[in-house]
């Protein structure tokens, strides 16, 4: 398993400092594409002092650096982050394999820790609301640019699998994706066989969702708190935090049951 997995799935109360109007909001739908205008917001976002004080706080957790020495920094633009689109699963008409669900930017300690700043469209505007450890938006953007010049790269959250799509072919981009699709990947009609099979009956709407399994997905950790003996240095976690995850996706973005390495930074 990837050790960034080994951290519990918990949406960081660095959300809760950052966008406290949002904590008890409807989900704000987030834009179709990441335009320059929406790059620029989520960076500004991104850059803020009140982020880059919460950054300080969340790169010392473990005592790896202080917090007057962490010295954050944000590097690069900020990318778009897509991940499996629901309406492809549900088999929509001219629905894309993926959907834009929100804008990450890197942040950068002075000993070189690294996280991923999840920036998205709330009532009040671009925020940050949640930080993980890590570089995997980065590292699979430029991976999927290496492997599919010109190809959107996706995230499938289910199974914490990456992908590069473009035309009709699906390539993976992690072992995730590898054992999914295998290693040459395959077209985008078998790639929506496969997640209709997996996914079909668990979009919003179905009897699995209206069991309580958002989007088709179990409940987490980041609407339910953190479970019992849990990655180190892991706090609870108001459960209105989950709101503030927003609409990063009806299939569940933040609740992936698989997905990486959310820590608690308490503000």
């Amino acid at each position: 398993m990837n050790p960034r997995l080994a951290a519990a799935l918990v949406l960081s109360t660095a959300a809760l400092a950052l966008a406290p109007t949002q904590a008890t909001a409807a989900p704000v739908p987030q834009p179709q594409s990441a335009t320059a205008e929406n790059r620029a917001a989520a960076a500004q976002a991104a850059a803020s002092p009140d982020t880059l004080a919460t950054l300080s706080r969340f790169f010392s957790r473990e005592g790896k650096v202080t917090l007057t020495a962490a010295q954050p920094r944000i590097e690069g633009e900020a990318i778009a982050v897509n991940y499996l689109s629901p309406d492809f699963v549900a088999g929509k008409t001219g629905a894309s394999v993926s959907r834009l669900e929100f804008l990450a930017s890197k942040a950068v300690s002075s000993d070189g820790q690294q996280a991923a700043l999840w920036t998205a469209k709330t009532e009040a505007g671009w925020q940050v609301v949640n930080i993980a450890t890590g570089d995997d938006e980065f590292r699979y953007a430029q991976l999927g640019a290496a492997k599919l010049p010109g190809g959107t790269v996706f995230r499938e959250p289910q199974i914490d699998a990456w992908y590069v799509a473009q035309g009709q072919r699906v390539l993976p981009l992690d072992e995730d994706a590898e054992r999914a699709v295998g290693a040459q990947g395959t077209s985008l009609a078998a790639y929506r066989t496969r997640v209709v099979k997996a996914y079909g009956d668990k979009l919003p709407g179905s009897a699995y969702a209206k069991a309580g399994k958002a989007g088709g997905f179990a409940p987490t950790e980041a609407t339910t708190g953190v479970r019992p003996g849990s990655g180190s240095g892991s706090l609870e976690v108001p459960t209105a935090a989950g709101a503030v995850a927003l609409a990063l996706g009806a299939a569940g973005a933040v609740a992936a049951r698989r997905s990486r390495r959310q820590r608690v930074v308490r503000a």
